[in-house]
């Protein structure tokens, strides 16, 4: 059974990096943790080294995500798993460890979504250090949502598989997962959609009022709102949606249902109705995740 500790980073493309370098520390609040191995711009929002990337590419989307395990003995539960059900994966060389500052990681397609994702842990001499907010206190990267044509699959995918926690369903458009044993009622969402895409990007902030402020920032910027304020009542999460410059969807959210280890309560189908996704009752813009593509990664050595 696999282990995680929590969703470590997300890296993004961005067609204009200087750009999205001021919105994401700017107006999103993000601070900027220097430069990666590709050229990549590091953004932290919590103790780890780095939780965003932005990458420079021809088309915004996903580009990969890290999910941190609980210990270094998960590597063979992954690995077992991922032969047992017949899905490659490489290992990263000593040299990219080195270069991208970790102590080993493992990566693979998710070979519904095209998502590349990686697995790893930092160096034990990695100290975390406390985020300073500046804009808004933010608590963490939160989670991230895919949509998909091949929604049941990749469903079964995470949870079979990946050994990924169901915690809600809406109707049969969407599934909210935990990166088991985190306690935090999803890490990831997994969306019916006509193609495989990125849906929005979750920053968990400290406070309710991290979300009115952000709005009103927002406004003066001329961010695009396009869903919310408001309540979902799925994990209890106040949000607030919105577009990075390139139209990517991001979300403010505030307070999630929290599930202990053992005995958690059994997940819920929640009727597809409005109130369901929203019980405020804000309505969508329809730009919200209507861009967002997910780059291909060809492995070059996999098992």
């Amino acid at each position: 059974m696999i282990r995680y500790k929590k969703l470590g980073y997300v890296e993004l493309t961005v067609t204009d990096l200087d750009r999205a370098v001021a919105f994401y520390r700017d107006a999103v609040g993000l601070e900027p943790a220097g430069r990666g191995p590709e050229g990549e711009y590091r953004f932290r929002c919590s103790e780890d080294p780095y939780a965003v990337a932005l990458h420079c590419a021809d088309q915004p989307g996903f580009k990969r995500g890290g999910w941190m395990l609980e210990d270094d003995s998960q590597f063979a539960f992954l690995h077992r798993q991922l032969r047992d059900n017949g899905v490659p994966y490489e290992e990263f060389p000593i040299t990219e460890c080195q270069a991208r500052g970790m102590a080993r990681g493992t990566r693979m397609v998710e070979p519904n979504t095209g998502a590349t994702l990686e697995f790893y842990r930092l160096p034990a001499t990695v100290k975390p250090e406390p985020f300073v907010p500046t804009l808004a206190k933010i608590q963490r990267l939160g989670h991230v949502v895919w949509t998909t044509p091949r929604y049941k699959e990749a469903l079964a995918f995470f949870r079979d598989v990946l050994n990924f926690a169901e915690s809600d369903s809406i109707g049969e458009g969407v599934t909210f997962l935990r990166a088991f044993p985190n306690p935090y009622h999803h890490g990831i969402g997994i969306a019916r959609g006509d193609r495989n895409k990125l849906h929005h990007l979750n920053f968990m902030v400290t406070e309710i009022d991290d979300v009115g402020r952000g709005l009103a920032r927002f406004k003066a910027k001329d961010v695009p709102i396009v869903f919310g304020p408001g309540r979902h009542p799925a994990s209890t999460s106040v949000f607030l949606y919105f577009l990075d410059p390139d139209g990517l969807t991001l979300e403010y959210s505030f307070g999630m249902e929290e599930f202990p280890e053992t005995d958690p309560r059994a997940p819920r189908r929640l009727e597809p109705l409005p109130l369901n996704v929203d019980s405020w009752g804000s309505v969508r813009d329809p730009r919200m995740n209507a861009i967002g593509e997910i780059a291909a990664y060809r492995m070059s050595d996999a098992r």
